[in-house]
């Protein structure tokens, strides 16, 4: 039987007060010590604490919500559902960095943070081409200390999921309600095979937050948070994986979209993420797992890549290389000033190096010279 904390009927409790959002429920436990004794304080003495107001506290004792907190942790335990905070060292250790993490997770399946976590999200409707390049990326990444974190989404995220336990690797499927019910109820025999595969299923959700289409969006920034890299594989203008990368880049991760051809509307999204300079472009498997900086053994690539040679005539292209770090990225506009190569020039001799293979493009269009 999984035993619980008792500040965690408290904490269960508090989240159900209105106007107590994460951040002021962070802020009381706090400032009190514990979340019992939050819960045990008097509302004019929480008042005292720095922005915690009338509204917010107005709720705070009330013994509906702790009967409801009471059932609630009934329910995990029957369910065998773990409850982590922030204060476990298991809590994924990358989401910790978040401001807005939550203060709890409900999860299934161990989380390891000796484990590199790498999120995937794209398209429901994902297309032969997305595809492939989930396959050709897992297959590469076979035998790695990864594990792939996605949706458990119809499309591209069910075909992460399914192509990570294909190569032995965990998985992670973030969910956007309670870990009682599987949505959609297709994938409940894919969240049975994640689990006796050794990955896990989380949520932020326990069973009286019932659902709501709001729940997707915070589902996408527990994703983008869990790693310190997204890949968006295939989206359409205003999909669901553009929130992704939106926290993905509130939270200073690394993002890499799959280009396509202008006319494939599953492309469109990624092309303007990569126009818009929001993500940086997927030129070959190789190179995003190179540039995805993993530790990963040189034994998966065998074969050294030779560098396409660059012509007599392309001075602006070595000038480019004689300024790059290995180490310390340039950004655009310091290549522009340093070199003197004005932008519209520019763009195109820094693409070239990156299709040649001599440099890599990171998130906010900095630079750096490639090994």
């Amino acid at each position: 039987m999984i035993m619980f904390p008792e500040d965690y009927l408290y904490i269960l409790a508090l989240r159900q007060c209105k106007n107590i959002g994460n951040a002021n429920l962070r802020k009381l436990i706090q400032t009190r010590g514990s979340a019992k004794a939050v819960w045990e304080s008097t509302k004019k003495s929480l008042q005292n604490i720095s922005g915690i107001g009338v509204a917010s506290v107005q709720d705070i004792g009330k013994k509906e919500l702790l009967l409801i907190a009471e059932k609630e942790l009934q329910l995990c335990e029957k369910k065998a559902i773990r409850i982590i905070s922030q204060y476990d060292s298991e809590y994924p250790k990358h989401l910790m960095n978040c401001e807005d993490a939550p203060l709890l997770l409900f999860c299934k399946g161990p989380i390891d943070n000796q484990v590199n976590p790498v999120s995937i999200v794209g398209t429901r409707k994902l297309t032969a081409y997305g595809k492939q390049f989930i396959q050709e990326l897992l297959a590469e990444l076979s035998g790695s200390n990864i594990a792939t974190v996605s949706g458990l989404a119809l499309g591209a995220d069910t075909c992460v999921h399914e192509e990570t336990l294909k190569n032995k690797l965990p998985t992670i499927a973030v969910m956007a309600q309670s870990l009682d019910k599987i949505y959609p109820a297709s994938n409940k025999n894919l969240i049975r095979r994640i689990l006796d595969n050794g990955g896990a299923m989380i949520s932020q959700y326990a069973t009286f937050d019932g659902s709501s289409k709001e729940y997707f969006l915070q589902r996408n920034r527990i994703i983008a948070g869990l790693s310190p890299q997204l890949i968006v594989v295939e989206t359409a203008y205003g999909g669901g994986s553009v929130t992704t990368v939106t926290a993905a880049n509130h939270y200073n991760r690394d993002v890499y979209a799959l280009p396509g051809k202008i006319t494939d509307p599953y492309s469109q999204g990624c092309n303007h993420l990569i126009a818009v300079n929001k993500a940086a472009a997927i030129v070959n498997v190789r190179s995003l797992i190179d540039s995805l900086n993993l530790n990963i053994q040189s034994e998966l690539f065998p074969k050294e890549r030779e560098k396409i040679q660059l012509p007599a005539d392309k001075q602006d292209h070595q000038k480019i290389l004689d300024l790059l770090d290995y180490e310390q990225p340039y950004a655009l506009d310091e290549i522009a000033d340093k070199t003197n190569i004005l932008h519209h020039k520019l763009l195109p001799i820094l693409l070239d190096l990156e299709i040649y293979g001599y440099i890599k493009c990171l998130s906010g269009r900095q630079y750096l010279r490639n090994t």
